[in-house]
């Protein structure tokens, strides 16, 4: 494939050190070009872009109307096996890949990723803009608050909350009369009419009337009982802090608030629906749209209570205007990266947004995306959730693996801990550890070959790797699990050069035939898609499902969300709901706890297990590296 004929690319030079530095070290050392000069080699217009000070800016979705007839480029998804509570180098291999294709073979290409959460970042993982030699920057930047989109959900998530709260307390206060009076105020001249957020619900009701007024007394008390069942809320807050403590907790406890107390919870604010509503809208009036069909509840009559009855979906959208324009950055080698939305992976579905993928495939010839932790999970519903709602085509599918997680799939081997140093066992040669865990590979492959795409399989190489170790895993990619290719890269090091063999097998594998199918119907119902997940992407026997699961499928069912995709919300660390369970489980059934309705957002997520949606704290967090040096205001200590 040749490179589109545009304005010459200009790479930046790296200047490489050995032994390599902290990724902080590498990203503070780094030549920085202007945002502006990364835009205009895209041929991007000045008027496109908004500044966020020199390095960073938002780019305006008017570009998609301009370049609406140029040709897509190849979309590529980087995934993973079932990594280690480590991560086996993800993004590092996606940041890796992009250097290479884009400094090294010339191609025009945009890397495509998730702004990452402040939980993770001050928490157990670190922050996810690559690493060594393949990363994003300014790397302080892309983890700490970036240009204030998830501040931006944060705060409209809440607001919602607020507001059912507020609504249910001022409607027990009120006749149907009081609360029309009260949200139909007279202007001064004595004169009702109807505020922009009641608009969606007069419509939802088929009242077509314009005037207050003319409302029988039937017609307002629809308009202004929503007769929320607070049994049934699911909506609750969110913070973007890992605080376990958040989990449950008890609202209406102030002495105004007697007799409205009830149990809720926080989540991490990423898990927000609406952080999914950014990532899978395709602008600003479907985002609205789909806000206003977010569902909170029922009312005591078993109807769906959305944003759009509370009449708050219109101050949501504001709120979040900005958000919906990617965020326009760069690698250390200078080429162009969106981030744009942040999903979690075993939460929510785990990919960065439609839009900036739909931007970057006008801009180049290779957009290289990633999807959150294994194919189990991000890749899967990157497949049948954001490919299905964008109509987008992948090409081919990169597979990140690591020696020492592959030896950890043995089941034979010591638990790896974040923050410990790893056990002899995963840094000397070990080929039956090896060999026992090539199962987890193995399945991965096949998971992405059941939906019709190429797969190649990136080696992470570490230090400690062995060639026959990794001629190992090499083999096994290409002659047991199916893969177009499996190629060692070290791009952490060296950056693009390390991952030029892996951008040469990425390109090839990009012209092959494909067949790209959905794992499942839309039409199938909600537990038979639950179970064709279950049973071929997890391998389990079974699906079992709490009383309160049952309910909910009954009612969703009922008000017609049978027919949405299902995001799947389960540990990472394991292909079945077990963390402790390594390599490819068999013999075991799927729990399903509880199942929520993300209708704005176009999914329904069955919660798994234990699986949680706060994370919480360990006893050593990351925030104990991290300060600041009041002198010259450099950050220390993110990694």
């Amino acid at each position: 494939m040749n490179p589109k004929p545009k304005r010459a690319f200009k790479p930046t030079p790296l200047k490489r050190l050995t032994p390599v530095p902290s990724d902080l070290e590498i990203a503070q050392a780094a030549a920085l070009k202007p945002i502006v000069e990364v835009a205009d080699e895209l041929e991007l217009l000045p008027e496109e872009l908004e500044m966020y000070g020199p390095y960073k800016a938002k780019v305006k979705l008017s570009v998609l109307e301009r370049l609406k007839d140029a040709p897509d480029g190849h979309y590529i998804d980087v995934t993973a096996i079932t990594p280690t509570p480590l991560g086996e180098g993800k993004t590092t291999t996606t940041v890796g890949l992009s250097q290479a294709l884009g400094a090294h073979l010339g191609y025009r290409v945009m890397t495509c990723i998730r702004q990452p959460s402040q939980g993770p970042t001050f928490g157990i993982k670190g922050g996810a803009a690559g690493g060594g030699y393949s990363q994003v920057i300014p790397m302080e930047d892309f983890n700490l608050h970036l240009t204030g989109d998830i501040h931006a959900i944060t705060a409209a998530n809440n607001l919602l909350a607020a507001a059912i709260d507020a609504r249910m307390l001022h409607e027990a206060g009120a006749t149907d009369e009081q609360m029309f009076k009260r949200l139909c105020p007279p202007d001064k001249k004595g004169k009702r009419r109807f505020g922009p957020g009641l608009l969606g619900r007069l419509e939802k009701l088929g009242i077509q009337k314009s005037d207050p007024d003319e409302l029988t007394v039937e017609e307002q008390a629809r308009l202004c009982r929503l007769d929320i069942d607070p049994e049934t809320i699911t909506w609750r807050r969110v913070l973007d802090t890992s605080d376990r403590f958040l989990r449950g907790v008890t609202v209406g406890k102030g002495a105004e608030e007697a007799g409205f107390e009830r149990e809720t919870g926080f989540d991490i604010a990423v898990a927000s629906e609406l952080m999914a509503i950014l990532a899978l809208t395709t602008d600003l009036a479907d985002m609205r749209r789909r806000i206003g069909r977010m569902v909170i509840g029922l009312s005591k009559q078993g109807e769906a209570v959305t944003a759009e009855d509370l009449g708050v979906a219109g101050a949501l959208t504001v709120l979040m205007k900005d958000t919906i324009k990617p965020n326009l950055m760069q690698t250390l080698e200078g080429t162009p990266v969106f981030v744009h939305a942040g999903p979690f992976a075993n939460i929510a579905h785990g990919n960065s947004s439609i839009i900036a993928d739909r931007i970057a495939l006008k801009l180049a010839d290779f957009v290289v995306t990633e999807s959150g932790f294994g194919a189990d999970i991000g890749m899967e519903k990157f497949f049948d959730i954001k490919c299905r709602t964008s109509g987008l085509t992948p090409s081919v599918v990169v597979l990140v693996a690591t020696v020492r997680a592959l030896k950890m799939h043995s089941g034979r081997g010591p638990k790896v801990v974040a923050g410990r140093p790893l056990d002899a066992a995963y840094t000397d040669e070990n080929l039956d550890l090896l060999r026992d865990g090539l199962g987890n590979l193995i399945h991965h492959i096949k998971i992405a070959r059941k939906f019709g795409i190429p797969v190649v399989v990136a080696v992470n190489r570490f230090s400690t790797d062995t060639p026959a170790e990794l001629e190992m895993i090499r083999k096994a990619s290409t002659e047991e699990g199916g893969a177009e290719d499996a190629v060692v890269a070290d791009h952490w090091a060296l950056g693009g050069e390390g991952a030029l063999a892996l951008a040469q097998a990425v390109v090839k594998a990009a012209e092959k035939p494909r067949d790209f199918r959905f794992l499942y119907p839309l039409e199938l119902s909600i537990k038979e898609k639950i179970e064709t997940i279950a049973r071929e992407v997890y391998g389990a026997d079974g699906v079992d499902y709490s009383s309160e699961a049952e309910e909910q499928i009954a009612d969703y069912t009922r008000l017609g969300f049978d027919r949405l995709p299902i995001c799947m919300a389960k540990t990472h660390l394991s292909l079945s709901h077990d963390p402790t369970l390594k390599g490819v489980p068999t013999g075991f059934r799927l729990p399903v706890r509880e199942v929520r309705a993300s209708v704005g957002a176009g999914f329904l997520y069955p919660l798994i297990g234990k699986m949680s949606t706060m994370p919480g704290l360990p006893t050593r967090p990351g925030y104990y590296e991290i300060d600041i040096d009041p002198v010259t205001e450099k950050i220390i200590g993110l990694s």
